[in-house]
């Protein structure tokens, strides 16, 4: 025993060399009032407006959404009661993934307990159960995707960030007898950029591939009652298997992919992540399931986010403060060192009560930090501006460079 903490401890003094801790700020969000909530931080002003929550839409605290949670709790109690296969699948499980194979024009769908769990415990079914099955993947895949694909044991090709021309490459130069997938997301997360679903899907096409879409940053936002960028353009038939998220978007939390029947069954017998987990509880999935039946009635969220975005877009080029992209709400302003990240992270509390987070290594390239933020519709319109005041103050007095639209390129 002695001998690992001896090994513990060289490793937790190696992190504390490499670079400060991660610092968690307690946000208790105010149902109702939000974008604002509360910290407790000592020198930071109590009522904080947050910039950096993924609950993009508000829905985390719609009136529709709380009231289907109360009701189910108050109905089946607060846990499911076990896994999927032992006593913890519920009406309202079943209920959702109805609702989320209609909203996505699959044959099925299959609930996980988060957005990560899903892409890691299908992937590695898809990729595994299937001999010789060769996989490309997007270099800036997110890490769900790679612990799924590395668990899974197969042969992987890496293809350079949306680069369609160098996924044709590499899918040409594999045996055209060879079972193949595809693995994109549609939204990035951290660069905010939009992948060119449909030149990877004409390609999937012309080489016979399946193809899996990491849609967790689309749902809800985008496309014809919030199924997704795919849907948006007409593609969502073209992609095998739509994987999505409740966490987001639809404010609650559990992830899920929708896709043939078939294909659903052999997860759902095989997926360890499924299998061997407690259920989400019954009335997080009654809140997902309002959230989910609300945006596919309701474009009014979707528009007062797309204005606010475009608002903020427009704003930051006036400035000339870098960001990585314009093509969706997740607007990451270039900033390149650690230590000055984390201090206008820093003015922007202590001085205006705005926190956005400042993102590192290893969710970023070193030399590659950004300021995350993201636009919600629940902001105003004078909240944006006030927003893009603040931080520019802070970005003249610290003399930062102003560029204006940066490049993904530009932060590898």
């Amino acid at each position: 025993m002695s001998h690992y903490l001896d090994a513990l401890q060289k490793l937790h003094t190696a992190l504390d060399s490499a670079g400060p801790k991660r610092d968690f700020l307690e946000v208790d969000r105010i149902a109702g009032r939000f974008p604002a909530a509360v910290s407790s931080r000592p020198r930071h002003p109590a009522d904080i407006s947050v910039w950096c929550s993924n609950d993009y839409l508000g829905m985390g605290q719609h009136p529709a959404v709380l009231t289907a949670m109360r009701d189910t709790l108050g109905a089946s109690g607060a846990g499911a009661g076990g896994s999927r296969n032992i006593g913890g699948t519920n009406g309202q499980h079943v209920l959702l993934e109805r609702e989320l194979a209609e909203l996505h024009a699959k044959d099925e769908a299959l609930l996980f307990t988060s957005g990560y769990t899903a892409n890691e415990g299908a992937l590695s079914v898809l990729a595994g159960q299937i001999e010789g099955c060769l996989v490309f993947s997007d270099e800036k895949n997110h890490a769900s995707i790679i612990d799924g694909l590395r668990h899974s044991g197969a042969e992987k090709r890496i293809f350079r960030h949306n680069d369609a021309a160098h996924l044709e490459e590499l899918v040409s130069a594999a045996d055209p007898d060879r079972p193949k997938m595809i693995v994109t997301e549609s939204v990035y997360s951290m660069d905010g950029d939009v992948a060119p679903l449909a030149e990877i899907a004409a390609i999937a096409k012309r080489h016979g591939a399946m193809t899996f879409l990491d849609e967790v940053h689309a749902v809800g936002m985008y496309g014809p009652q919030g199924a997704g960028i795919a849907a948006g353009l007409g593609l969502a038939d073209r992609f095998t298997v739509i994987m999505g998220t409740l966490a987001k978007g639809f404010g609650t939390t559990g992830g899920y992919i929708a896709g043939p029947a078939d294909l659903i069954d052999v997860v759902r017998r095989l997926s360890r992540s499924f299998i061997f987990t407690t259920a989400l509880p019954p009335a997080v999935v009654a809140g997902g399931l309002a959230a989910v039946r609300h945006l596919r009635a309701s474009d009014e969220e979707r528009g007062r986010l797309s204005e606010n975005a475009t608002l903020l877009h427009r704003l930051l080029k006036q400035l000339r403060i870098p960001f990585l992209s314009d093509e969706s709400h997740i607007v990451s302003v270039l900033v390149g060192d650690d230590a000055t990240s984390r201090r206008i992270s820093d003015l922007l509390l202590e001085r205006h009560g705005i926190y956005v987070q400042a993102i590192n290594a290893p969710s970023v390239r070193e030399g590659s930090e950004i300021l995350r933020i993201a636009p919600s519709a629940v902001h105003s319109t004078d909240e944006v501006r006030a927003f893009v005041e603040a931080l520019d103050g802070i970005w003249q007095e610290l003399d930062q460079h102003r560029s204006g639209l940066a490049t993904a390129s530009a932060a590898s």
